[in-house]
């Protein structure tokens, strides 16, 4: 059975970020990206030169709470994995996906919201080799949903 993947973007400024998660949501079969808080959506001249075109055929949807969503994706049999920097976070490449992800990124500062974290699946990260700690959001979720896609 193929594994389902879907993205929930919680309070991301860049519209170019939000461009990203749309070109690489197409690249990996995202069934659906849920644009969440203050996260910019479509349509925006920003996120159509970075998606180039994909926002108009990868599904997504706005809600302002992402704890509903999260909630409900959870109730509907998708596993919640937070991509974050946190004590328990297991290293990308030690995690095994269900089949039915939920990727969760969040501000490019402050990360995805402890209520989230606190009913997640599992948290994972991407190791670093470098001396930064962090990739770009985007980045980061392009990484991860490659994994999530083909492990």
């Amino acid at each position: 059975m193929k594994r389902k993947l879907c993205l929930v973007a919680h309070n991301v400024r860049s519209l170019w970020n939000v461009g990203s998660f749309f070109r690489t949501g197409d690249a990996f079969g995202v069934e659906k990206i849920y644009l969440t808080g203050y996260t910019g959506q479509p349509p925006r001249k920003e996120i159509t030169k970075t998606a180039l075109g994909a926002e108009e055929f990868v599904l997504w949807e706005h809600a302002q709470d992402p704890l509903e969503i999260v909630k409900k994706l959870k109730k509907d049999g998708w596993s919640i994995i937070p991509l974050e920097l946190t004590d328990n976070a297991v290293d990308l490449k030690d995690f095994t996906p269900s089949e039915k992800i939920c990727l969760i990124v969040g501000h490019e500062l402050s990360g995805v919201p402890q209520e989230i974290l606190d009913i997640s699946d599992s948290v994972i990260k991407i190791p670093m080799l470098g001396k930064k700690e962090s990739l770009n959001v985007a980045v980061a979720a392009g990484i991860a949903l490659h994994h999530l896609r083909n492990a």
